[in-house]
This record gives structure tokens, C-alpha cells and sequence, in this order.
């Protein structure tokens, strides 16, 4: 696996799904910002259709849909309609997700904590979807909301020192420094 991060404000999404399976995915895209996002469901529950609002569409996606799209979910979708999703993604080139099917995914979302902009994504290549969330809970109980303001100081501090002219190893130097100056990450938050 190679862990990448992609921005789904920038890229076509597509999620077929039913169910809260297809809710929560849903939810965890809504939270990443996605925009550009279609929704299909043939029967959407109540909350789906509710989160989904205008984007959903009350039917599986045609070829052309899936074709459009740069990453598509499945989620909560039965045979033989995953089947045949992920055959008209395959051919498209298009990067398919099968929820909680790693074998037939070409990419599985890790378990995520988002302060702001700083996510924390854990992962265990998809072999332990309750491991990844059980560290998830660690991590966000440690990673407290005041990470985001954290991040802000250090990125503002950060452009001044590139716009004075400091390289990427500069940069990381003095990063180093200003985190040792608070303690550390488990230390003061400024």
C-alpha cells in the first residue's frame, strides 16, 4: 500500500450505497470536504436521503456516471450490482472502493482524526478495520481541538520563514526547534 492523501473538494466522487453503512461514508466525505459528490441509492433510508439531499440520485449509476468519477465508493451495495460497478470502474481506470472488501478495492479509506487542517490517518491496510479505530480513539483523546490553532501558529510561522527565503531544510530545522520550545508534541500548546 502506498498511503497517499487525496483532496475530494478537487476530484469527481461517486457513493452507491444503502443503509448506514452508506450514511457514514457519506458523513466521512462530507467531513473531507467532498464537492464535487454524487450520491446513488435505489431505496435511501430516511437519514441517507436526508444527508444526501440534492446529490442523491434513487437509482444504481449508469456506465457513463461511473466513468465520470475518480474515485468511487460502494457502500452497503449487494450482487450482482458490485460486480458490475466494479467491472465498469475497472475498465473506466477508475479507483473503486468496496466497503470492508479489501480484495476487490483498489484503495481502502484509513480510520481518521481531523483537527482543522492536521488529519491523523491510521491504517492497517485494510486487515483490521477495529485496530485502526481502536488507535483512532487514542489518538483523538490525546490530539485534543487545539491542535488546529497549533497547526495555524506553526504554519503562519512557516511562510514567514519561506518568504524570507528559507529552504525545505531550513525550514524543517527550524520547525524542529519551535516544537522542542513547547515541549514536544505532548507539550504546551503555546
Amino acid at each position: 500500500m502506498l498511503p497517499i492523501t487525496v483532496d475530494v473538494a478537487r476530484v469527481r466522487v461517486v457513493l452507491v450505497g444503502e443503509g448506514e453503512v452508506a450514511r457514514r461514508r457519506l458523513a466521512r466525505l462530507d467531513g473531507a470536504g467532498a464537492r464535487r459528490l454524487e450520491v446513488y441509492a435505489v431505496a435511501p433510508s430516511p437519514d441517507l436521503a436526508a444527508a444526501a439531499g440534492a446529490r442523491l440520485r434513487r437509482r444504481l449509476p449508469q456506465t457513463e456516471e461511473i466513468a465520470r468519477a475518480q474515485l468511487v465508493f460502494l457502500a452497503g451495495v449487494g450482487e450482482p450490482a458490485t460486480s458490475r460497478l466494479r467491472q465498469v470502474a475497472r475498465g473506466a481506470g477508475v479507483l473503486l472502493n468496496v466497503e470492508d472488501d479489501i480484495a476487490r478495492s483498489d484503495f481502502h479509506s484509513p480510520a481518521v482524526v481531523r483537527r482543522g487542517d492536521l488529519t491523523v490517518a491510521i491504517s492497517t491496510g485494510g486487515k483490521s478495520p477495529g485496530l485502526a479505530a481502536a488507535i483512532r480513539c487514542e489518538i483523538d483523546a490525546r490530539f485534543g481541538p487545539e491542535w488546529a490553532a497549533r497547526l495555524e501558529r506553526i504554519a503562519a510561522r512557516r511562510a514567514r520563514w519561506r518568504a524570507g527565503g528559507a529552504d525545505a531544510a531550513a525550514v524543517a530545522r527550524r520547525t524542529a526547534s519551535w516544537l522542542d520550545r513547547q515541549g514536544g508534541i505532548a507539550g504546551k500548546t503555546d
